[in-house]
């Protein structure tokens, strides 16, 4: 399985156990940023009955962060969102997704492509069905 798939497969299918059982609290706003707010509150209580992927991955993703010990940003680092999948989020797994992806910038700057990778991924998950919010997908560069 690709890396990319591995990681929505986390994603998705921790949605469908999430969907399954109540839900322990509504959207976290804690780890939300003031820019992010809006979004943060979107549906949390989408149709069980739904297909796999109606679901949001951004509210899916919540949920898992709400039931997480640590406070992962998951909204901002690549490294913080495989975590919270727990998926190895080691340099090389990452390189591995970057070269996945298509990332044709230098490997050696993580910084940046760790950017390019977060960007990259939640444009990707959104396009797979989703419904990441757009202000996820495409942040401004600084």
């Amino acid at each position: 399985m690709s890396v990319f798939g591995e990681l929505a497969s986390k994603i998705f299918g921790h949605g469908k156990t999430a969907a399954a059982a109540p839900a322990a609290a509504p959207s976290a706003p804690a780890a939300a940023s003031a820019a992010s707010a809006p979004a943060a509150s979107s549906v949390s209580s989408a149709p069980v009955m739904a297909a796999p992927n109606a679901e949001r991955a951004e509210d899916i993703l919540e949920q898992l962060a709400a039931q997480s010990s640590e406070k992962l940003d998951w909204r901002n680092s690549i490294v913080d969102l495989m975590k919270l999948v727990h998926m190895d989020s080691s340099l090389a797994k990452r390189k591995e997704l970057a070269k996945e992806l298509g990332y044709t910038g230098d490997m050696n700057d993580s910084a940046s492509m760790n950017i390019w990778l977060h960007e990259k991924v939640m444009a990707n998950l959104a396009q797979d069905g989703g419904q990441v919010a757009a202000n996820l997908q495409n942040k401004p560069t600084a």
